[in-house]
């Protein structure tokens, strides 16, 4: 499988374990396959906990890193994006114990709404495209990028990337019960936070409504 195949469409879990088998014989073509298939959505999940586009860089190109170093103990029963994306938020929890500093400002005009454009039928439905419906999904975007850096993950595990909770729990190192009490006071936040405008039109927004948690 080509890179240019990868980055036309999702890798299947076959096609997946195929890769990884490939690189852990040192194929260097699969490796960066598997970089092509998810290098946008890690970098995407990274910059939006650590909120500095300089550190999000380094930090998805030190996760492949340690991936890849690491790619012989691969379990094959998980997902490799469940691996990355654990690998990569650690290195965040890491990045932002050492710098204690939240300030600085996030350009979002750059950052995908999904990854098939799914995310757009979440915000007014049949309207999704409209002005309206823009400005909704900013403000609610902007609002999760002022959560603590768990629930932020969370969130975006959730919603961005379609996780269960208890794939998101395997990434952050906690009990699916931890994610859906994350889940929760997110979205209690979020309320919070927004708007009175934006309450009001809450329920076509369907921000957490998603069925399965409780």
């Amino acid at each position: 499988m080509s890179s240019q195949d990868s980055n036309d469409r999702p890798l299947t879990p076959l096609g997946e374990r195929q890769l990884i088998a490939r690189a852990q014989r040192g194929c260097a073509e699969s490796m960066h396959a598997l970089v092509t298939a998810y290098q946008d959505r890690l970098h995407a999940f990274v910059l939006r906990v650590i909120r500095d586009r300089h550190d999000a860089e380094e930090i998805c190109q030190d996760a492949f890193l340690r991936a890849f170093r690491s790619l012989d103990s691969f379990n094959f029963s998980y997902r490799f994006s469940t691996w990355l994306f654990t690998i990569g938020y650690r290195l965040c929890l890491n990045a932002i114990r050492r710098r204690k500093d939240y300030s600085g400002d996030v350009d979002f005009s750059g950052m995908p709404v999904g990854r098939t454009g799914e995310r757009d039928r979440d915000v007014g439905g049949e309207v999704a495209n409209s002005d309206e419906a823009r400005r909704l999904k900013e403000v609610i975007w902007d609002s999760v990028d002022r959560l603590t850096p768990q629930q932020r993950a969370t969130v975006l595990l959730f919603y961005r990337e379609s996780l269960s909770c208890q794939e998101i729990g395997e990434i952050l190192g906690m009990p699916a019960a931890t994610v859906k009490s994350h889940l929760h006071r997110a979205r209690n936040r979020l309320r919070e936070m927004l708007d009175s405008q934006l309450v009001q039109d809450w329920p076509a927004v369907r921000f957490g409504e998603r069925s399965g948690v409780a």
